[in-house]
């Protein structure tokens, strides 16, 4: 559904946020897209949404080129960005106007969010806490029924209630046709929700990866001395001891610990990268 081969883009002149960057995406997947702030996660989802143009390279997203601004690229692809613009309209009036660009907009499927977002449908969008007016269009974009959802760290802005409330929409909002992206930093909002993950580190993906290949290959667990596991890849100290990652050479079965995964990845990105590229599967495309 997405293919970015050899992108490289700069703001200015010999500051360039993405480098030589190939990337393919697949439908059927939520992708986790994990960064340190400014590691260019928002410019990446521009690209691909075509509101941001390469300086070098190729951008294919549905068999289109995203800088053209087809009109059925532009009812395919939804960009929830960080930051929405402000709206004197309300929720439900927000959605009767801007809905109609969308063919497959569901607008029952919408006030549904709403009431499970806990979203008054009829104030103003300016009216809300930026938390409410955040979930109102989170609701849209999932409401659009786009084959290509990308939001810009949905989560920010939001109470712990509403992240739980966020985990259990999205991960029921996915069709078999559609293909999500969400950026973060905040790493752990996306626990137990994504099953790619992809991470953006020196102006590269230096992962794009399933969680099952990951766990296939790394173990993750807890443990008082870290010292004594064999296999160690990386130990993060705690208030309850360690929280490791170990070879996984006996395929034992382990949860994802995304946070302590990416700072793993940022801190030993040899030694993880290493241990997930032996014997190469169809569940991960590694740098």
């Amino acid at each position: 559904m997405i293919q970015l081969s050899n992108i490289s883009f700069a703001y200015s002149k010999g500051r360039p946020v993405l480098e030589n960057l190939d990337l393919v995406l697949q439908a059927g997947h939520i992708y986790g897209l994990l960064g340190l702030n400014g590691a260019g996660k928002s410019s990446l989802l521009y690209q691909i949404a075509g509101l941001l143009f390469p300086d070098h390279g190729t951008a294919r997203v549905l068999g289109m080129e995203p800088a053209q601004r087809s009109i059925e690229f532009l009812q395919s692809v939804y960009l929830l960005p960080e930051q929405s613009a402000a709206s004197s309209l309300s929720a439900i009036s927000y959605a009767a106007v801007h809905g109609a660009f969308y063919p497959a907009f569901d607008q029952e499927h919408f006030s549904l969010l709403l009431k499970q977002f806990d979203v008054d449908p009829r104030r103003p969008l300016d009216a809300m806490s930026y938390g409410q007016a955040k979930k109102a269009m989170i609701a849209f974009a999932i409401a659009t029924r786009v084959r290509i959802i990308l939001m810009d760290e949905p989560t920010n802005g939001l109470d712990i209630p509403s992240k739980r409330q966020f985990r259990k929409v999205i991960a029921g909002a996915l069709q078999e046709d559609q293909l999500m992206v969400i950026s973060t930093h905040q790493v752990r909002d996306l626990d137990n929700l994504i099953d790619y993950l992809l991470v953006l580190k020196d102006r590269n993906v230096i992962l794009n990866a399933s969680a099952d290949h990951i766990t296939s290959r790394i173990l993750f667990r807890n443990t008082m001395d870290p010292q004594q596991e064999a296999g160690l890849l990386y130990a993060e100290g705690g208030l309850k001891g360690y929280a490791v990652l170990l070879k996984n050479t006996h395929g034992h079965d382990s949860k994802l610990d995304t946070e302590t995964f990416f700072n793993a990845l940022l801190t030993e990105k040899e030694a993880v990268l290493a241990v997930l590229n032996q014997n190469p599967t169809n569940h991960g495309i590694l740098a």
